[in-house]
């Protein structure tokens, strides 16, 4: 017999005290931390969303690999498990290890970019971005249109917009676009999946004009059970299979193996082009470490090659997909203006839409990140007009396309009873979401201003 109740596929045999701290503790936190919830304490969050990025529970297997982490400089046994399990999802004849996928790109987008240059994407994320604009390259999104509508429901809105790539290809010339990348999942866009079609349609464009095509594979594992589910054609293959599939669409990839490989801290590079590679190696030996560790311990690297497999599992998927959709779902039966449909790894709030009397130049989502913080201790980020904003030719704000919050899922660390604090406190956040007000940015650095800009209530 099937039952409704889709429970945690693990029992848990570690904990880690939470301090439950009070709304006037925090009032006093959010202030020392400039109203920025990268700097405030984890030890003063109740459930910390920011990210499921590092953030996850490691099983007892990835432990086990802990122990046994051979920390030799070059060729470390634990070095050859991982790539040997890397080259086996990816395909691809080479694996750069780098210390996390920021790293990766920063390496590639390096290489391969510049003045003149143009990078296109479904969207680009925030680090992504700032590697290509501070190589002095140029960074252009193209998600469809219905991907840019939140409330509208539509299977695949991380696609890219096809014709929207070719025409950019077109405008910039293809001998000056230095790349295509494709987000698996669409984390800008609501963390929302790419259809393998749409995958096949970018692949052959970029094969046409002879355009490198990277996935950047954060969360592939998440995007793969979105199209076993929704795309028949591959309703009979398995979750790795698809993966696998859709790397062979593309000529490389980056990846953060703090998402989909369950780890605390690691990445990779995987390219086929032998030249290309090897321009990459001489910048990771100069900035990571040396090939065969790049910035990561052997220790690591055991816990990648597990995290790498279990990953694909079928009960940990549904099992993962499930917790974030029962947030989702509530929130969205309790009215609160949500990303429909609910993404893999986390929950988009629609702050635009929740907090309607807050103009989008005085940040609305920062606004809910700091109320959801205050009446919950629950740490958010936003994903709007403060990390994706940009500065007129007067100053003024150029605004993102959507002011979202997004919560996070760590992955295997929070339990239903957790998530239903977090329903609660947005029961609250409801009710007295007319007195919210605005914000406003006293302090920001040139880059990725949203990881320690200063902020004020208006």
């Amino acid at each position: 017999m099937k039952y409704k109740t889709i429970i945690e596929p693990f029992r848990v045999k570690m904990v880690e005290s939470i301090r439950m701290t009070t709304e006037k503790e925090r009032e006093k936190f959010l202030k020392e931390a400039k109203h920025n919830l990268f700097l405030v304490k984890a030890e003063d969050v109740i459930i910390d969303l920011l990210t499921d990025s590092g953030t996850a529970a490691m099983s007892s297997k990835q432990w086990a690999g802990i122990m046994i982490g051979d920390e030799s400089y070059a060729g470390a046994k634990s070095w050859k498990k991982m790539e040997a399990t890397i080259k086996d999802l990816t395909g691809y004849r080479h694996v750069l290890p780098t210390h996390q996928g920021r790293a990766a790109e920063r390496i590639l987008y390096g290489c391969i970019g510049g003045k003149g240059k143009t990078f296109i994407s479904n969207t680009h994320f925030d680090t992504t971005r700032a590697n290509i604009e501070f190589s002095n390259a140029e960074a252009i999104d193209c998600p469809t249109e219905i991907g840019k509508k939140p409330s509208v429901k539509h299977p695949f809105k991380g696609n890219m917009n096809v014709s929207k790539l070719i025409s950019t290809i077109k405008e910039r010339g293809q001998e000056n676009v230095a790349g295509v990348i494709l987000t698996v999942t669409n984390n800008s866009g609501g963390g929302q999946p790419v259809s393998m079609k749409n995958a096949k349609k970018v692949s052959e464009i970029c094969k046409k004009h002879n355009i490198p095509l990277i996935i950047d594979a954060c969360r592939i594992a998440e995007n793969a059970y979105f199209i076993k589910q929704r795309e028949k054609a591959y309703k009979n293959n398995t979750y790795k299979e698809i993966a696998q599939k859709m790397f062979a669409l593309a000529d490389g990839c980056t990846m953060s193996a703090k998402k989909d490989g369950i780890v605390n801290m690691g990445g990779f590079l995987a390219l086929n082009n032998d030249k290309l590679t090897e321009q990459c190696k001489n910048e990771l030996i100069i900035t990571e470490g040396f090939i065969t560790y790049g910035g990561i311990s052997g220790r690591d690297m055991e816990a990648i090659a597990v995290g790498l497999e279990e990953v694909f599992d079928p009960d940990y998927l549904q099992y993962r997909i499930a917790s974030t959709t029962y947030l989702g779902e509530r929130l969205d039966q309790m009215g609160i203006p949500i990303m429909l449909p609910v993404g893999g790894h986390a929950v988009y709030i629609d702050a635009k839409s929740l907090y309607s009397h807050i103009p989008v130049d005085q940040y609305p989502g920062q606004s809910l990140a700091c109320n959801l913080y205050l009446k919950g201790g629950i740490r958010s980020s936003e994903i709007g007009s403060v990390m994706f904003g940009k500065k007129g030719k007067n100053q003024e704000l150029i605004p993102a396309p959507m002011e979202l919050v997004r919560l996070a899922i760590p992955r295997r660390v929070y339990t239903q009873s957790h998530i239903d604090y977090v329903i609660e406190v947005f029961e609250q956040i409801k009710k007295e979401k007319k007195k919210a007000k605005g914000i406003k940015i006293v302090k920001e650095p040139k880059y990725l201003r949203h990881f320690t800009s200063h902020f004020k209530f208006v």
